[in-house]
C-alpha cells in the first residue's frame, strides 16, 4: 500500500507512519515542522519525507500526481497560537481542502482524518457525547478550522473515516498538560491544575486503530475515546510519580477558565462495534512511556489551542 501522511513528524502521524513502514508499506510523509520534529521519523526504506506545507496547492498536486497514494492519513494541524487565525485557517482549512480536492482528482481510495472533540463546543449538550451531537465549533480558531476541513471531507464523496478524538498523549506529545507538567516539574516550577476532567488515551492505541481504518474498516465519523474521564490532577500525580520525585510538589488548584470545558467525554460505542474492542493503555503506563522521551528530547513549547491565564 502507498500511504500519504500529513504531519508525518507529529505525534500521531509519526506513530502511524512507523507502523505502516514496519509492515512494508510505502509512505510519503509531509511536514512543515511547525510542531513536528524530524527525529520522530528518521530516514528508512520505503519512506519519503517532504519538508513542505499542505496549504501550498501546487506542491500538494505534484506530490499526489507523482506518488499516487492509495490512502491519505491527514494528521497535520495548526494549533500553536489561539490568536493566530491566519495560520489556523491557512493550514487547517485551505490545507485540508487542498488534500480533499487532490484526493478526488487522483482517485484516492480512502481518506483518514483526525478531528478535535471541541467540534462539539466547550459546553456539550450530552454527556457522554453521541455522534449525532450538533457541531458547535465556535469556541476556538482551532475547532472552527478543523471542523471546516471535516465538512469539506463529508461533502466530497470520498470513502473516509474521521476520528473525533479524546486527549491523545504519550511519547512525542508536544502540546497540552503532559509536557507542560514535565517541563515545569523538571525546572522546579510550581504547576497548576484545574477542576477539568479529560479522557486521556495513548497515541499508540489510536495509531493501531487508525491502521484498521487504513485497511478498510469503518466509514464516516467515529469517536476515539475510552468512554471514561479522569481529573487533570490524576495526570499531574502520574507525572510526579513517573519522574520519581522525592517530594510531592503540591499544585495550585485553579477554577476553570471561561473557554475551558468541565469535561469532554465521547461515546465510543460505534468505534467498538466497527473496529473491535480496544485495549486502552492505563494512565500510569502512558506517562511512563512518555517520560523517557522528554528526558531525551526535551520539551519545545507549551502549546495549547485554547486561551490560557497568563499567570505563571
Amino acid at each position: 500500500m502507498k500511504a500519504l501522511i500529513t504531519g508525518g513528524c507529529g505525534q500521531v502521524g509519526s506513530h502511524i507512519a512507523e507502523m505502516l513502514l514496519a509492515r512494508g508499506d510505502q509512505v510519503l510523509a509531509i511536514d512543515n515542522f511547525a510542531t513536528g520534529r524530524p527525529e520522530h521519523l528518521p530516514s528508512q526504506n520505503n519512506l519519503t519525507l517532504v519538508d513542505g506545507d499542505i496549504a501550498d496547492k501546487p506542491l500538494v498536486e505534484r506530490l499526489f500526481g507523482d506518488f499516487k497514494p492509495d490512502v491519505v492519513v491527514h494528521t497535520a494541524a495548526s494549533y500553536k497560537d489561539p490568536n493566530d487565525w491566519y495560520t489556523d485557517a491557512r493550514t487547517n482549512v485551505v490545507g485540508g481542502a487542498n488534500l480533499v480536492r487532490a484526493s478526488l482528482d487522483n482517485k484516492v481510495g480512502r481518506f483518514i482524518y483526525f478531528q478535535t472533540a471541541l467540534c462539539y463546543g466547550v459546553k456539550p449538550l450530552q454527556q457522554p457525547i453521541q455522534l449525532n451531537h450538533p457541531k458547535l465549533p465556535a469556541n476556538s480558531s482551532y475547532a472552527i478550522s478543523k471542523t471546516a476541513a471535516e465538512d469539506y471531507l463529508e461533502i466530497s464523496g470520498l470513502d473516509f473515516v474521521t476520528f473525533r478524538l479524546a486527549n491523545v498523549i504519550g511519547p512525542r506529545n508536544v502540546s497540552g498538560p503532559l509536557p507542560i507538567f514535565f517541563q515545569r516539574l523538571r525546572d522546579g516550577k510550581r504547576c497548576f491544575v484545574t477542576l477539568a476532567r479529560r479522557d486521556f488515551v495513548f497515541v499508540k492505541d489510536l495509531a493501531r486503530t487508525a491502521l484498521k481504518a487504513v485497511d478498510g474498516k469503518g466509514h464516516g465519523a467515529y469517536h476515539f475515546s475510552s468512554g471514561s474521564d479522569i481529573a487533570i490532577k490524576e495526570l499531574y500525580d502520574a507525572v510526579v510519580e513517573g519522574m520519581g520525585l522525592n517530594a510531592y510538589p503540591e499544585p495550585e488548584i485553579r477554577p476553570l477558565g471561561p473557554d475551558d470545558a468541565p469535561s469532554i467525554l465521547l461515546d465510543p460505542s460505534r468505534t467498538f462495534a466497527d473496529f473491535g474492542a480496544v485495549e486502552f493503555t492505563g494512565l500510569k503506563d502512558i506517562v511512563k512511556a512518555a517520560i523517557p522521551y522528554y528526558r531525551e528530547h526535551g520539551v519545545h513549547g507549551e502549546y495549547t489551542h485554547l486561551k490560557v491565564d497568563a499567570k505563571s
